[in-house]
């Protein structure tokens, strides 16, 4: 017994002693971490690594501290000891024994850069040992300055516009005798919470070299492969309501929202909304939702959304040299590229020199209440993803190509430059294979395109001009 007792004390010794030899060292989950890319004075998400201690004995750290202390805004807590101003960014005596770990957390919220682009803010998480050796983490992340604009009521003429990202918390609301001007070039980063609601007027007023963007404000990463701005559902998007009326957007992105662009039931005498050279992709709803409205598309993209990408309830509608394309990547339960229906209103649409694909047999879906209602619809020089027994009103499609849905290879994916699933990374530009190339008709299409190049004078179907397999081969090549 007395030897059994002396043996378990000295096993506790040996488990509880700390090493003085510099051979031994910690191990880390992590040599580096990294935050992205976030605004300044905006705190990021937390990070963490683990510290292991696989050197055979252990191992007490005198000091874990902040290498520059309180100029960066890293925030640290170690083993859940927070690293704050109290103890001057510092912690004592941290004990690891062998075959033992801790957990680090690390966030950041960056003083202002006083720059006009992301500045790479650096520190690094010093450990000394009792030995006297010390190791070292290094932290990291890109922040950028941005003007932050909190529930902004327009209730007369606004223009946004500037060189620095907007980040918009709460919303926009343009009041009904108020417009709301963004220039070219703008870019605005809505919060999970925000949108436009439009009472009065909008007026998006892009151009081909200087494009405006509206997006989610998350411009980090939910995994290493996805950026959060490949996401859906990161903001509200843009409503026209019942009193707005002569909107008008040009050459404008819109991604990643919940539904893009939903236009109210209003007199369909007035246009309510025109939207030329715009981009609505990845929508966790509806890309473009018009109700019983006036309103006119023109070599406009609407890509990839839960709901339809365009759904047309009634009204007087007209959508030109536009590229639907339905390849939603989150739910196989999504809608199609384009739905019309006059269930509580007359409808009156127009589709000429347009795409209408994606991953379904059939992309193209109309209904109507009874036959006493309106529901006028006609297609010239479109491509249609839906059965050829559609077309028995001859009159209603006119040289149109239809998709062969019993195609294996693909059809409707095989039209577009980049088509990555994996990565989330689309390009709806035509590919050299597309049927689309040169089938629109000269007298009707637009003379450029949605990126403003001029169209040929066998110009194609959709919202993109052919210009040919040189950019194919740059995208594969990077």
């Amino acid at each position: 017994m007395f030897l059994f007792v002396v043996a378990l004390i000295n096993s506790c010794s040996d488990d509880d002693s700390f090493t003085l030899s510099q051979t031994n060292l910690l191990t880390f989950s992590t040599d580096t971490v990294k935050l992205d890319t976030v605004f300044s004075n905006v705190p990021t998400p937390t990070k963490t690594f683990w510290v292991f201690n696989h050197s055979g004995d252990g191992i007490r750290c005198v000091n874990v501290r902040l290498e520059r202390g309180n100029q960066t805004g890293f925030r640290v807590n170690v083993d859940g000891t927070y690293l704050g101003e109290t103890s001057g960014f510092q912690t004592s005596n941290v004990e690891i024994r062998n075959k033992d770990s801790i957990r680090v957390f690390v966030e950041l919220t960056s003083p202002l850069n006083y720059q006009e682009g992301p500045v790479n803010w650096q520190d690094n998480l010093l450990f000394t040992l009792e030995s006297g050796v010390v190791q070292k983490v290094a932290l990291s992340a890109f922040t950028w300055d941005a003007v932050f604009l909190n529930d902004l009521h327009v209730k007369g003429e606004q223009t946004l516009s500037g060189e620095k990202p907007i980040v918009v918390y709460g919303g926009i609301t343009v009041d009904s005798a108020a417009t709301l001007t963004i220039n070219k070039g703008t870019t605005l980063y809505f919060h999970n919470d925000a949108g436009i609601d439009v009472y009065g007027r909008l007026l998006c007023k892009g151009e081909a070299d200087a494009n405006i963007t509206l997006r989610g404000d998350r411009i980090d990463r939910m995994f290493a492969y996805l950026p959060y701005d490949n996401v859906s559902g990161q903001w509200k998007g843009i409503r026209f309501h019942e009193s707005s009326y002569c909107n008008q957007m040009a050459y404008t992105d819109i991604h990643s929202t919940y539904d893009g662009v939903v236009v109210d039931s209003c007199d369909v005498g007035r246009s309510t909304l025109e939207m030329n050279a715009c981009t609505v992709h990845n929508c966790q709803g509806f890309g473009v939702k018009a109700v019983h409205c006036q309103m006119s598309l023109t070599n406009c993209q609407l890509t990839n959304t839960l709901g339809d990408c365009l759904y047309v309830e009634g009204g007087d509608v007209k959508v030109a040299s536009c590229t639907l394309a339905q390849f939603y990547p989150f739910d196989s339960n999504r809608g199609v590229a384009l739905r019309i229906r006059a269930i509580d209103a007359p409808l009156a649409f127009e589709c000429m020199n347009s795409l209408v694909t994606g991953y379904a047999d059939d992309e193209l879906m109309g209904e109507r209440a009874d036959t006493t209602l309106q529901f006028d619809y006609h297609f010239s020089h479109c491509v249609l993803r839906t059965p050829q027994v559609k077309t028995a009103d001859s009159v209603r499609f006119v040289n149109v190509v239809f998709e062969n849905p019993k195609d294996t290879t693909g059809t409707g994916r095989r039209h577009f430059l980049k088509f990555d699933t994996d990565n989330l990374q689309y390009d709806f530009r035509l590919d050299s294979v597309s049927v689309a190339i040169g089938k629109a008709d000269p007298t009707t299409c637009p003379a450029t395109d949605r990126n403003g190049l001029t169209r040929d004078e066998k110009p194609d179907v959709g919202a993109y001009e052919y210009v040919g397999k040189s950019i194919k081969e740059n995208l594969i090549n990077n």
